[in-house]
């Protein structure tokens, strides 16, 4: 079961198009990777390299 990880400041950032995009702080305090290619991913995830298989 995955825990829920409550969202506190500097966790993430509005994108210029009004998304919220999550910083590497938010992802290391979660403690794993989601595999949905995140742009401050920590865990050195790279979508595109399981594209190209």
């Amino acid at each position: 079961m995955k825990k829920y990880v409550p969202i506190e400041e500097g966790d993430y950032y509005l994108t210029p198009e009004g998304y919220r995009c999550f910083t590497e702080q938010y992802h290391l305090k979660r403690g794993y990777c989601c595999e949905s290619g995140c742009r401050h991913c920590p865990y050195g995830f790279d979508k595109e390299k399981l594209k190209k298989k």
